[in-house]
């Protein structure tokens, strides 16, 4: 079983222009204490007000997982960890001669073994859990890394951490060197990986083959620079593809994903492994008509065992199975002929370059079948007041099956207010947003943009569309078509 320490908080936090309240840090711990994360690396305690506070908050919910905070070789970051009721520190001392000539000019090697045995011993009288690293360890002098943690478990460091800061290490001196570490070490041992070259799940894996005992992750592998590893990746090749066991819940990780996504406000890539919206969505004819045969075909793993469901996307690649399984869900059916025409309109569009969603698809077979539906849901009314000293206020009036409801709401701008409005209006139908995104199609003031939006209810997605120039009707446009094709 390997340990997964959880360092979203701290090291994801350090994500060029991420920045967490007390309150978004609390849900987010919580969210991966309910995952089965092992340690929560909650962030560093001497960094600010705010920082202490949150590992306070978060050290007071009794979670099960260790709470942890981020410090260096120094006794106020020990202190400020330990009055902040923190269970542990993450605790580094640099390793590489780059790192001690920049950070403890003038000091030898001998130097910094001195400071973090000092530091440890301290740490340790403070009642803490020790996990100790060296900081930059994969440009280091693989003696002089030894050597260091000789010295850290001599003082009681409780678990070592072998850290590629730069992300530098490739997976067969990971091995080498997780092998030599099992062989000399009787504490635990863990790798703590960034993704500059792209290695840091292969890395953290081939660690883990070698003997790792802990992995250092983030979920959707935020962090500094290119990131860390990533926990989804690592967690999901660790038990699918070497049959080596985590405590994490598979089937909560991307409902975790999207927390952190819409928090922290770093996108995740639409191919991103396990939890990108590409990666169990298929579009093209003949995976499509394999997978609803044999998921098995093209998936590697089945979506649910994530927390996710299939998606069949229709566009120019799209095939006649795609298009039956849309309409079955639909409740339609149509003769050969027509079945010709719809696929024809489908393709026209993917092939002007334009994306197909869910509400042109059901346009297209409407308008084929000759099929008038009537929404259940119509926009009445939309009222939007904006200004500099003001924050954003929408009133809005539906009618939902022939009744009306009004109802108003704020929102960090204009488009924000607008949809927190109408959401306010259905929040009875437990619709959610789970993604929005905009661009303009034409040049100039007066362009003219497209909104794309998804929506979720259960394990339902869809995606629509509007094209206005008015982003405020573009957007209320395409959850108005979205919300009709779900309610």
């Amino acid at each position: 079983m390997v340990l997964i320490l959880d360092t979203t908080l701290r090291d994801g936090e350090q994500t060029p222009s991420v920045a967490l309240s007390v309150e978004q840090k609390v849900m987010i711990a919580e969210a991966l204490d309910n995952l089965g994360v092992d340690v929560i690396e909650a962030g560093t305690a001497i960094a600010s007000e705010g920082e202490f506070k949150a590992i306070k908050e978060i050290s007071s919910k009794g979670l099960k997982a260790e709470i942890c905070s981020f410090a260096r070789i120094r006794k106020e970051d020990i202190d400020a960890a330990a009055d902040a009721d923190a269970d542990s520190i993450f605790m580094v001392a640099p390793s590489s001669n780059i790192h001690i000539k920049a950070k403890f000019p003038g000091k030898s090697e001998k130097d910094i073994i001195e400071m973090s045995v000092e530091a440890i011993e301290y740490a340790k009288s403070r009642g803490l859990i020790v996990e100790f690293g060296a900081e930059d360890a994969s440009r280091a002098n693989f003696d002089f890394v030894l050597k260091l943690f000789d010295a850290a478990v001599d003082a009681k460091a409780d678990r070592l951490t072998f850290a590629d800061t730069v992300g530098v290490l490739i997976p067969e001196k990971a091995e080498n060197i997780f092998k030599a570490l099992k062989e000399r070490f009787k504490v635990p041992v863990a790798i703590h990986c960034h993704d500059d070259f792209g290695f840091a799940t292969v890395n953290t894996v081939f660690a883990v083959k070698a003997g790792a005992d802990e992995v250092h992750v983030t979920v959707n592998g935020i962090g500094e620079r290119a990131g860390n590893a990533a926990l989804e990746e690592v967690v999901m090749a660790l038990e699918f593809l070497y049959g080596i066991k985590t405590k994490i819940k598979k089937e909560m990780i991307y409902n975790v994903s999207k927390l952190v996504e819409k928090l922290t406000r770093v996108v995740v890539p639409p191919n991103k492994p396990i939890v990108g919206e590409n990666a169990f969505a298929h579009e093209s004819g003949i995976h499509t008509s394999a997978i609803l045969k044999d998921s098995n075909t093209y998936e590697p793993i089945s979506p649910e065992t994530i927390g996710r469901t299939r998606v069949i996307v229709l566009g120019k690649h799209a095939g006649r199975a795609s298009v039956e399984a849309i309409m079955k869900e639909l409740g339609y059916k149509a003769n050969p002929k027509q079945m010709n025409e719809i696929l024809a309109r489908i393709k026209e569009i993917g092939d002007k370059g334009k994306r197909v969603t869910n509400a042109d698809v059901k346009a297209i077979i409407e308008t084929v079948l000759q099929i008038k539906m009537e929404k259940k849901v119509k926009l009445e009314d939309l009222t939007v007041f904006t200004g500099m000293k003001s924050m954003p206020m929408a009133s809005v009036k539906l009618k939902i099956n022939g009744e009306e409801r009004v109802e108003a709401a704020v929102g960090v701008g204009p488009v924000d207010a607008a949809i927190n409005a109408i959401r306010k209006a259905i929040k009875d139908f437990d619709v959610e947003l789970i993604s929005y995104h905009v661009e303009a199609i034409t040049g100039g003031t007066d362009a003219l943009v497209d909104v794309i939006v998804q929506l979720r209810k259960g394990n339902k997605i869809v995606t629509a569309k509007g094209a206005r120039t008015d982003i405020i009707m573009a957007s209320v446009e395409a959850f108005m078509e979205g919300l009709n094709m779900l309610i």
